[in-house]
């Protein structure tokens, strides 16, 4: 595996070539990451000697709060590419006027979120979501599952998905779908849903939800590079 690492990365260069300034790629993570999520730290090391900084920090599970973070965080960084993971990817996409990649992207997560949140209302169902998504250890996003929380979700979809192709958006978008991502069997990972909102932009590839390795160095390096260059 090591030998094959080294041997694409080389390949990858070879094609693209270096930068020759420092460029931000702000990475935003799906539910429970964080500022250690797998997949960010695959892509520093895989950038190592690359002027490409891959920045991943941890947000809140209020959408809205999340959002001016991330805003915040747009202003700070300025990055040519936004990057969104799974239920990651709806705030990515609430970011405009910048390149976006995304993987595994949970367009429908949200629906669920919102429109059961009536159940938070039952007394004990918090506290039981709260322990069965409690996140791992480090540096990850704290999740409490509370109504006026979830309920939010419906209209986040919303402005996330105003920023698409298929309502005007100019901005360039790919994504990365697994086959054998469990998400898709509930339709929180759509094909469908994607194709409706931007089109043919999308890679399916042999994987789960999660993105094995070797498909982030086959597949999603060569893609920023591409998109970055």
């Amino acid at each position: 595996m090591f030998l094959i690492k080294i041997k694409a990365i080389l390949q990858i260069y070879e094609k693209y070539g270096n930068f020759a300034h420092m460029i931000n790629v702000l990475y935003i993570h799906g539910m429970g990451g964080g500022g250690d999520s797998r997949i960010p730290s695959i892509l520093r090391g895989a950038f190592a000697d690359e002027n490409i900084n891959v920045v991943v920090r941890t947000y809140d599970f209020d959408p809205e709060i999340a959002h001016e973070q991330i805003c915040s965080w747009i202003r700070e960084l300025k990055p040519a590419l936004v990057m969104g993971e799974s239920l990651g990817s709806i705030h990515a996409l609430r970011v405009k006027g910048i390149a976006h990649i995304l993987i595994s992207p949970s367009l429908n997560a949200p629906l669920y979120l919102g429109y059961l949140s009536w159940l938070a209302l039952v007394p004990g169902v918090t506290w039981l979501l709260d322990r069965i998504y409690r996140p791992k250890e480090g540096d990850r996003q704290k999740l409490h599952f509370k109504y006026s929380t979830l309920k939010k979700y419906i209209g986040h979809r919303k402005e996330a998905l105003a920023n698409s192709t298929a309502e005007g958006s100019t901005d360039s978008f790919h994504a990365f779908i697994g086959t054998r991502d469990h998400y898709r069997r509930s339709g929180i990972v759509s094909i469908r849903t994607w194709k409706k909102y931007f089109g043919e932009t999308y890679t399916l590839y042999e994987g789960t939800h999660f993105t094995e390795e070797e498909f982030i160095y086959s597949l999603i390096v060569p893609k920023i590079l591409e998109t970055l260059k």
